[in-house]
């Protein structure tokens, strides 16, 4: 029976591992939120020499939890060579339920895969001779409906209660939004067929594991950066494009004194750096042990926040013509998440010259950077899975069909989100299942779990045993004080300056649905607290025995140089004092001996 079970595997080139990671942790929110937050919040660098505002606290962030996480969760992975789960058995025992905490909310993440389903909607609209959402001839238009284009003028300013075209296309056509939360309505689709089109693509995707997912990503993690280049160039070629760079890189430095900048700075570096779902020690267990995971942090680290960057250029350059064009303010137009990507930007593009051919562009880019983070997300899923059940999933049909069913039934639960009241289903999940407070506390306890209970040190020589190079001082400092610390104060801030959900600022959720989604994020963090004293509670022997039990390392783990040098000069030490004694009873006999002749 055991020869029927398949090796676990590796990538086929360290290149497979690069942008597998690089095309989950860049994804769309590099380009409709980092950008909007370095706006909200004082500008992201000034041009010349000073260091903008929100780059400032976004910065701290990286260097204390970002990157520290980061390479803490990929080396993880990489010496156990486990998933997100079983990984954590093999290092804390008592810390497991971490693992299972970030598998639920990798899982509530499949939520996002309804995102690629609108945008391939636009896609498919964007092949039109006349976009939809640039006239207000259509069908789902209001009497408030307006547009602004080529050849189109519009005293909007004069208009209150008037609407973009691009607003009511996405609100009545896409949405068919209905009045809140409790009023589900009927399912759309057209949205639905696109939901299953990206589940089928994703499947076959990721069906063979890493040998099918590995080689996908050479196309959907490379090509982005070619539309993104192209949609940046002419951006700038645009008129009022100076306008939107300077919006985005003015600063104001008041903002460093206002907590929620420095709480939005730190939720931003955690979500986009995709940490504490499980997923980077998934993807760095599938690497050979002696690969520099070391330099790998640094590359891929420096690629995200650069993207992000890079990505506000290309936004604002365009949205500094669409104000231009308008003859109002980048404040008035400026919006962040779905209002960036499927209102403001198509609207821009659809007063561009060729607007078919730009919509494409960012619509297509916009569908890899999706489908690329939800294939490698799921993938991070089936491999811990797997390794919990490897003698089950491990044979020939059996992975495939559990990632069918997986697939199925995050479809299910998504239907919800087809559905006339979908965008306030998704918006629940997206603000308290997949962020905020349930990312936050993981963080502090991985880091806390790692510093101190499995110990800083050890992971420092076990990454300097697979690497060569042993990790800057301040890596330790980190995830034994500053990483935990900083995610304690930020979460603490989080829950006093909670605020309810709201959609469109406009929309109050009600109680019951706040209830609900505090029981979502409460599901992933009770998991660490609840499975260490279910450990506790079962394990045999004194409480002190029972600890000492649980936080210790699996034995079979990979000795790394130093401790087996340390064996060595241990066993020696133990060789010389039993050939000590030896010789101590050989002349004590001998003693005995002359005695008894005399």
């Amino acid at each position: 029976m055991e020869e029927n079970v398949k090796d676990r595997g590796h990538w086929s080139s360290k290149t497979e591992f690069l942008l597998a990671v690089a095309g989950h942790i860049v994804g769309i929110g590099n380009v409709w939120r980092f950008p909007y937050l370095c706006y909200k919040n004082g500008g992201d660098y000034i041009i010349g020499v000073f260091p903008g505002v929100f780059l400032v606290p976004y910065l701290v962030f990286v260097v204390t939890c970002g990157i520290p996480l980061f390479l803490l969760e990929t080396a993880m992975g990489q010496y156990t060579q486990q998933g997100g789960v079983t990984c954590w058995h093999r290092i804390c025992p008592l810390a497991k339920g971490i693992g299972y905490a970030g598998q639920i909310i990798m899982v509530f993440c499949r939520c996002y895969m309804i995102i690629p389903a609108w945008v391939l909607f636009y896609l498919i609209f964007s092949f039109s001779s006349q976009l939809p959402w640039a006239s207000c001839d259509n069908t789902w238009n209001t009497n408030e409906c307006n547009v602004i284009g080529n050849n189109l003028t519009l005293n909007w300013t004069g208009q209150a209660n008037s609407t973009l075209a691009a607003t009511e296309f996405w609100e009545h056509r896409v949405l068919s939004i209905s009045r809140g939360i409790d009023d589900v309505g009927s399912i759309h689709w057209e949205i639905l067929l696109c939901l299953i089109a990206m589940w089928i693509i994703c499947y076959f995707c990721i069906w063979k594991g890493i040998k099918s997912s590995g080689k996908v990503v050479y196309f959907t993690a490379t090509f982005p950066y070619v539309i993104l280049l192209v949609l940046l160039v002419r951006g700038l070629t645009l008129p009022g494009a100076l306008q939107g760079i300077q919006f985005y890189v003015y600063p104001d430095f008041n903002r460093l004194l206002d907590p929620k900048v420095w709480m939005e700075a730190g939720t931003q570096v955690l979500f986009s750096y995709s940490t504490c779902g499980g997923l980077l020690t998934a993807l760095g267990s599938y690497n050979t042990y002696n690969n520099n995971c070391y330099r790998d942090c640094f590359m891929l680290c420096l690629l995200n926040s650069c993207t992000s960057i890079v990505a506000g250029f290309a936004v604002f350059s365009v949205l500094g013509f669409m104000a231009h064009e308008y003859g109002k303010s980048i404040q008035e137009v400026a919006e962040s998440g779905p209002g960036l990507a499927f209102i403001v930007y198509p609207q821009a593009v659809a007063m561009i010259p060729l607007p078919q051919l730009w919509a494409l562009c960012f619509f297509a880019m916009l569908i890899l950077l999706c489908v690329d983070t939800e294939f490698v997300g799921i993938e991070g899923v089936m491999t811990a899975v797997t390794d919990m059940f490897p003698r089950v999933l491990r044979r020939a049909g059996r992975r495939e069909l559990f990632l069918l069913f997986f697939c199925i039934f995050t479809f299910c639960y998504q239907l919800i989100m087809v559905t006339e009241g979908g965008m306030y289903w998704f918006q629940l999940f997206d603000y308290y299942a997949c962020s905020g407070a349930c990312i936050l506390f993981l963080a502090i306890f991985q880091s806390l779990t790692i510093g101190w209970m499995f110990g800083a040190e050890q992971l420092c020589d076990a990454i300097e045993d697979m690497t060569g190079s042993y990790p800057n001082f301040i890596f330790r400092l980190c995830w034994k004080y500053l990483t935990p610390l900083v995610s304690l104060v930020t979460l603490i801030y989080y829950l006093v300056d909670f605020t309810p959900l709201t959609y469109n600022r406009k929309y109050v959720y009600p109680g019951w649905a706040n209830a609900l989604g505090w029981i979502l994020a409460l599901s992933s963090i009770l998991m660490v607290p609840g499975w260490a004293l279910g450990q506790l509670w079962t394990a045999k022997g004194s409480f002190r025995q029972r600890w000492l039990g649980l936080c210790s390392p699996d034995p079979n783990l990979h000795l790394t140089r130093k401790q087996n040098t340390k064996m060595q000069g241990t066993n020696s030490s133990v060789e010389m004092e039993d050939l000590m004694i030896k010789a101590s009873a050989k002349k004590h006999k001998e003693r005995q001996q002359k005695r008894v002749q005399c």
